[in-house]
């Protein structure tokens, strides 16, 4: 089963303006896929394969001339030297489209085409499944645990994979195998517990120092292992919105993963009963909805969407804050499928601070019925 994916048009629109695209995200984002059907005519090649990996690596002249156009190559950042030579090979032609590229380990791929392909790339960002995507693939989840806990790789719908095991494996073979490797972690379970304890904090502002005394590390190593699990799009950090509505500001990030599922593996939650009563679910369903407006923004091409949160010293708090052309939109993320008129008094103080009308403050949480209030929207999510 193939499900399409937004961004196969963007990627399609930017070979058209520059020699490279690169397609970069997490590990099984479906990156491959997306650049195979992007692309139909293309060659494919693979450096995860050792063969085309020491051919490219030893004889990169040779290996360009065996793929002198139209070509997508996987996995690009095994072999990081390769791109100073397609680079100039590029320039010699002086066409577009020429290659596309993937990569998962952003880090590294990032460096070598900041170094090699500047101004000569399109660069997209592919994360797993959106809400949209899977509504359009016929796959969205009838109930909110359920999505949480599925998470939205697209192996599991693929394959029909239950999510446990998916997870399991996922966070095995590749976030303690491939990120810690970025680094040289060489403490295994040290980086484990890592994992652990950041997904015991989702949602919540990031106390780095916590992190460190409850891991027996020291602040340092914490922001390089943030860092790379930032990187490889494990996680990220919502930052807080600056706007001078009040001197009293929270100037904190918060603590997310891209995948809520990743999150219920390593928090040992394996049914939907077991999450319906977990402590963080509401955390979990925050994280899944502000995640989702970030790969909308991901799908548009965006590179650094405009997305934060807002809160002051006094507990006064929005979820999330979106600035774009339509001008800035607040919204209170809510897991109850109850509305309740409490939900709206975040956004009413903040309303007043701001002077942002009805129509840009709104509540999202997991009902069914949606309300257009006098002063905010209420909007179940799915």
């Amino acid at each position: 089963m193939i499900i399409g994916r937004i961004l196969q048009s963007k990627a399609v629109e930017l070979a058209q303006k520059y020699p490279f695209v690169v397609i970069t995200g997490p590990r099984q984002s479906g990156k491959s896929t997306l650049a195979r059907l992007a692309f139909p005519e293309y060659n494919v090649v693979s450096l995860e394969d050792l063969d085309n990996r020491e051919f490219a690596r030893e004889d990169p002249r040779g290996f360009i001339s065996t793929y002198p156009d139209k070509t997508i190559i996987d996995e690009v950042q095994r072999v990081p030297s390769l791109l100073s030579y397609l680079q100039t090979h590029c320039d010699t032609v002086g066409k577009e489209g020429m290659y596309i590229l993937t990569g998962s380990q952003n880090m590294e791929l990032m460096q070598s085409v900041d170094q090699s392909l500047a101004g000569r790339v399109g660069l997209i960002h592919l994360l797993p499944f959106s809400k949209k995507e899977m509504t359009n693939g016929n796959v969205l989840s009838s109930g909110i645990d359920s999505m949480i806990l599925k998470g939205c790789y697209p192996r599991i719908y693929d394959k029909d994979i239950p999510a446990t095991e998916y997870y399991q494996n996922y966070v095995r073979t590749y976030i303690e195998r491939d990120v810690r490797n970025i680094k040289n972690i060489t403490d295994l379970s040290r980086f484990v517990r890592f994992l652990k304890l950041c997904a015991a904090r989702v949602g919540q502002l990031l106390n780095m120092s916590a992190i460190a005394n409850d891991c027996g590390i020291s602040v340092p190593t914490v922001e390089q292992w943030l860092s790379v699990l930032e990187t490889s799009f494990i996680i990220y950090r919502l930052k807080p919105d600056w706007q001078n509505y009040s001197k009293r500001l929270v100037k904190t990030p918060k603590l997310y993963f891209y995948d809520t599922g990743i999150v219920c593996s390593l928090l040992d939650i394996r049914t939907e009963d077991q999450l319906h009563t977990h402590y963080l679910r509401g955390s979990l369903f925050e994280n899944m909805v502000v995640t989702d407006y970030m790969k909308e923004s991901f799908n548009r091409g965006e590179l650094d969407p405009d997305i934060t949160f807002w809160r002051d010293s006094t507990g006064h708090e929005v979820d999330m804050i979106i600035r774009n052309s339509d001008g800035v939109h607040a919204y209170e993320i809510k897991s109850s499928e109850t509305f309740n008129e409490s939900f709206l008094d975040g956004l009413r103080f903040w309303g007043k601070l701001s002077g942002a009308d009805e129509h840009h403050k709104s509540v999202i949480y997991a009902g069914r019925r949606p309300e257009n209030r006098s002063d905010a929207l209420i909007l179940p999510f799915i």
